[in-house]
Parts: C-alpha cells; sequence; structure tokens
C-alpha cells in the first residue's frame, strides 16, 4: 500500500479521517507508524496528499489529511478482456488498475466457462476492493468503471462499433500477420482473449465491428501475462 485510498465514509470532518481494519493493519504492521507521522493518501475520484497520524489505537488510527495533489493521468485506453479464469481473475484487476486502465468490459467468448461468471469475485464488493488495491499500489485514486457483458454477439454487434468510434482498434490474436504498435498515447480500444484465444469466428466478427489483428509474436502468453505486455507496450504505462 503506496497510498492509503479514502472513502467518503472513512471521513469524519472536514480534512479528517479515521481508518480501521486492513489499512490500519497495514500502517501499524508494515509502516510501522508512530503518533505525528506522516503517510501518503489519496480521496477515491478526487486529489492525493499526505495524512499525518493525529491518534493510533489498536483499533482505529485517525488522520489530519491534505488533499492537494492531481493522481497520474489516465490511459487513453478501453480494455475489453473474455471474462478471466476466477483464480487469475483479481490479479487481473489489480493489474489494470496499477497500470492506468480506466474503462474495463469483460465479455463472453466460447472458450470462457460459465463457471467463470459465477465467481464471487465478480461481486461489486470484491471488484471495489481489488481495484482499490491496484489504485493504492500505483499512487492513483481514480477508480476504474468495469462493466459486464455476458453475451458476445450482442456486444459486438450492437455495443462495440460505437464503442470504438475515434480510437485505434486492436485484438491481441496469435497468427495475425501484424505485430502489435507500440507508444501509442491515444485513444485505443485493446480486446484480449481468454486462455486459447478467441475463435476464429470471434476474431471475424471483432474486425467486422472495427478491430484490427495484431500479434507479440510467436509465444503465447496467459492473459495475465498478455494484459501488462500488451498495455505497456502501446502506453509506455510504467514510464
Amino acid at each position: 500500500m503506496n497510498l492509503a485510498l479514502l472513502f467518503d465514509e472513512d471521513f469524519v470532518g472536514p480534512g479528517r479521517v479515521i481508518l480501521r481494519g486492513r489499512r490500519l493493519t497495514h500502517l501499524q504492521s508494515v509502516i510501522k507508524v508512530a503518533t505525528g507521522d506522516t503517510v501518503p493518501v489519496g480521496c477515491v475520484d478526487g486529489n492525493m496528499g499526505m495524512g499525518e497520524v493525529l491518534r493510533l489505537t489498536d483499533t482505529e488510527a485517525e488522520l489530519r489529511v491534505t488533499l492537494d495533489q492531481v493522481p497520474p493521468a489516465p490511459l487513453p485506453l478501453t480494455l475489453i478482456l473474455a471474462m478471466p479464469r476466477p483464480k487469475m481473475f483479481r490479479r487481473i484487476l489489480q493489474t489494470c488498475a496499477t497500470l492506468g486502465v480506466k474503462d474495463l468490459w469483460l465479455i463472453n467468448s466460447y472458450k470462457v466457462e460459465k463457471s467463470f461468471w459465477q465467481t464471487p469475485w465478480l461481486s461489486e464488493e470484491h471488484v471495489r476492493e481489488n481495484l482499490t488495491l491496484g489504485l493504492e499500489q500505483a499512487k492513483d485514486t481514480a477508480m476504474p468503471r468495469v462493466q459486464i457483458r455476458k453475451l458476445f454477439k450482442p456486444f459486438v454487434e450492437d455495443e462495440l462499433p460505437a464503442l470504438l468510434e475515434g480510437k485505434q482498434a486492436l485484438v491481441a490474436h496469435p497468427g495475425t500477420n501484424t505485430p502489435c504498435p507500440a507508444h501509442l498515447n491515444r485513444p485505443t480500444a485493446l480486446c484480449i482473449g481468454p486462455e486459447g484465444g478467441f475463435t476464429p469466428y470471434e476474431v471475424e466478427k471483432l474486425e467486422e465491428a472495427g478491430c484490427q489483428g495484431v500479434h507479440l509474436g510467436p509465444r503465447i502468453l496467459r492473459m495475465e501475462t498478455a494484459v501488462p505486455v500488451l498495455v505497456s507496450r502501446l502506453f509506455d504505462a510504467c514510464r
């Protein structure tokens, strides 16, 4: 936790917050703060700054916060992912938030098992929790927006063309002829398939909607590897 992300419910007065639970444990056990110390903080969807520890007990920490710094600029990216396996879903959410992805769509695909959509990690509470962990890692405050579409064809035919307007649209797919471009830093939409990739039919539908097929070379990557590699290649996300 490189920044304590603050929510409305944390504020007990103007410029005063109380932290409990996970964030308190981190302050006590990892950072080992004492009364009078300052720590980086940020208000969700707002500014960042510093928090001075005014009071510290076993159950809560009271901080006086000054929020006078703007968060990092978001990536100009719409990221469209086939629903990942639950065991890697949490890590992918955190990675997306850390890299600065703010517009994330989870879609269905032929190779996405139906059980994936039943994972409790898709609950609003768990999604926010993992996005928060990613933001705190990167020292960012802008909460990503996550959209869920469980039907592939209606999404691709009815929503995707409008979503791609004004953007360079790409679908990552091994076996295509065009290498993935680098250092775009302009509005882009990127589609990444499930383990095993999109089917030929799905690639064709994505291309009909306006996507161009691109590849990262001969190696076949897991989604949890492909996401940070592709995003970093396109946007210098870690610069």
